[in-house]
């Protein structure tokens, strides 16, 4: 196996470079605009810009090294600020646009950041209560109405920098703050050669090439979107498309058909049960199991998804169902399960491109070591794509790091004799009952998720008998859960998939009753992370006062109409 390493022609910056050279005028970025109109921008354009906007960053003065944060939706100029901080000699700041207005607040003051480039966002509330009156704002084409410097006025008003500056691999690239399941934010320092060293690892098992289509639309303060949009299309020249809203994503996907693409399992469940609800899960069985038609079929529904391009598809941020994972392969997509971190540039596991393994997350890239650890069976690992630091937390920093260097997941897992690794729940949301016995939730939720009225869930019941789960409702379980008659089907199909759930558990394991949840766990209210990942400990703060009320009840099914 041929190490893996650092060039600085893979850096982000001299790729740009090369491809405003080579291919000045293939499109890059096709951003959505309003009144159904994209805009169209090419390599060379996106270059002039993030030039003109480096040197209107250099002229304000700012030490090397600055921090410099962008907050806002995904794209096109959301990419072209971030190429323009690093252009410029200074270190990006991306902030979820979701954050409120005390999280706002404390990255730009912890970061010390010197100014902020505003994008697209449904609310700028957040902005004037989390927004020091003395930081310089840059309103980004397509960002709210504000008292701001506009990109493109400064662009427009700037002469491109002249230069091709080329900051060397050690230098940090940016300060990724983590959305956190449990306290504050922390930042994340990656070098270019962190990040340029895991999109090299994580290519060598998926190659990407400048005919790859990319569709943007996680969020791109998020470590998985930096590196398989941003910083691989810049490596490989690719082309990406930029979604419009959550309304328009279907047509967004179909327009874009992209070769590679991205979801977060909750996600991936929402399309399954969409193809579901149109063809019910028995008649599409049959459809498949026919020799011609079955060709026919799975091409109309991946045509349909506007993935009958797509080559590498992908999950991760949180465990794949195994039967979603096999429900895609059957229709002919190579769905793949990826397992990685801020704190390792994303890159960490992953299963192999056709196989049809379900149960972990598959072995090591090339060039990245793992093991667990004996006592607490916590995954650790290292490479050379791992963090630098959490900035200005040294004591923190030390803590995530073994003496001998690797890093402490706080993932729990095991591996089996041929080295594939499977995840079991992260090691502080295991819990015990009140019978002594310990609950991984997880695999518990895994499970659940599979209904389609499920959208979410979270199973807890610390020193309770038995665990239970919340269950956040989905949209159409909600509507139906407003009527007498509705709350009566939904509770008879609850009670019945919990049944199903318990027949799959250990006794220790099974399930007391199920919370159905009608107010929608969201960022803003706090309950799940940008990438949906549930805030356990939100979630047991919120609800846990009628935890002992709805284990008396004993019933299957109770209803969580708000947090208590």
């Amino acid at each position: 196996m041929t190490p893996i390493t650092v060039q600085p022609a893979d850096l982000p910056l001299a790729c740009l470079y090369r491809w405003e050279r080579e291919r000045p005028n293939e499109i890059y970025l096709s951003q959505p605009m309003s009144g159904g109109q994209v805009l169209e921008i090419t390599w060379a354009q996106a270059a002039r810009q993030v030039r003109c906007m480096a040197q209107w960053l250099q002229a304000q003065g700012w030490p090397a090294g600055s921090r410099v944060a962008i907050i806002g939706k995904n794209s096109a100029h959301w990419i072209l600020a971030d190429m323009a901080i690093a252009m410029a000699g200074y270190v990006s700041v991306p902030i979820y646009p979701t954050f409120n207005g005390e999280s706002l607040s404390y990255i730009l003051l912890h970061s010390e950041s010197k100014a902020l480039f505003v994008g697209k966002m449904d609310d700028i509330a957040n902005l004037r209560t989390g927004v020091p009156p003395e930081l310089p704002l840059i309103a980004l084409p397509l960002a709210p109405n504000m008292h701001a410097h506009q990109w493109l006025e400064l662009v427009s008003a700037t002469s491109p920098l002249a230069a091709s500056p080329e900051p060397a691999g050690e230098n940090t690239s940016t300060i990724i703050y983590t959305s956190g399941t449990t306290g504050k934010p922390k930042g994340v320092v990656h070098t270019f050669n962190s990040m340029a060293w895991g999109v090299s690892c994580a290519t060598r098992r998926f190659p990407m090439s400048s005919a790859d289509r990319y569709i943007s639309y996680l969020p791109l303060a998020h470590v998985a979107e930096r590196m398989l949009i941003e910083q691989a299309s810049l490596r490989y020249g690719g082309h990406i498309f930029f979604a419009e809203s959550l309304d328009t994503f279907l047509q967004d996907l179909q327009r874009a058909r992209p070769t590679i693409f991205f979801s977060v399992p909750r996600l991936w469940v929402k399309f399954q049960q969409g193809v579901l609800g149109k063809v019910p899960a028995r008649k599409l069985r049959t459809l498949l199991s026919l020799p011609v038609i079955s060709t026919l079929v799975r091409r109309k529904i991946l045509k349909g998804l506007g993935l009958d391009q797509c080559r590498i598809a992908a999950g991760g941020a949180a465990p794949m169902p195994a039967d979603v994972l096999q429900w895609y392969r059957n229709l002919g997509l190579d769905l793949v399960e990826v397992y990685g971190m801020t704190e390792n540039s994303g890159v960490s596991h992953s299963t192999l491109p056709g196989s049809r393994q379900t149960g972990s997350v598959g072995k090591p890239y090339d060039g990245v070591e793992s093991r667990t650890d004996t006592d607490s069976g916590e995954i650790q690992m290292r490479s050379p794509g791992l963090m630098k630091a959490y900035y200005r937390e040294p004591e923190l920093t030390a803590e995530t790091f073994t003496p001998d260097g690797w890093l402490r997941t706080g993932d729990k897992g095991h591996m089996d004799r041929e080295g594939y690794l499977s995840i079991t729940g992260r090691v502080k949301d295991m819990f015990k009952t009140s019978k002594g016995k310990y609950i991984a939730p997880a695999p518990i939720e895994d499970k659940l998720v599979t209904h389609s009225s499920i959208e979410a869930c979270a199973v807890t019941g610390a020193n309770f008998a038995q665990p239970f789960a919340l269950v956040m409702l989905s949209p159409e379980a909600l509507e139906l859960s407003k009527t007498l008659e509705g709350r009566n089907t939904l509770e008879r199909a609850l009670e019945m998939h919990l049944h199903d759930v318990n027949q799959q558990l250990e006794p220790h394991e099974k399930l007391d009753f199920l919370a159905a949840v009608t107010t929608t766990w969201t960022a803003e209210n706090g309950m799940v992370t940008p990438t949906l990942k549930v805030k356990r400990p939100c979630i047991e703060t919120a609800y846990g006062p009628s935890f002992e009320r709805w284990s008396h009840m004993k019933k299957g099914v109770v209803w969580a109409d708000s947090p208590a």
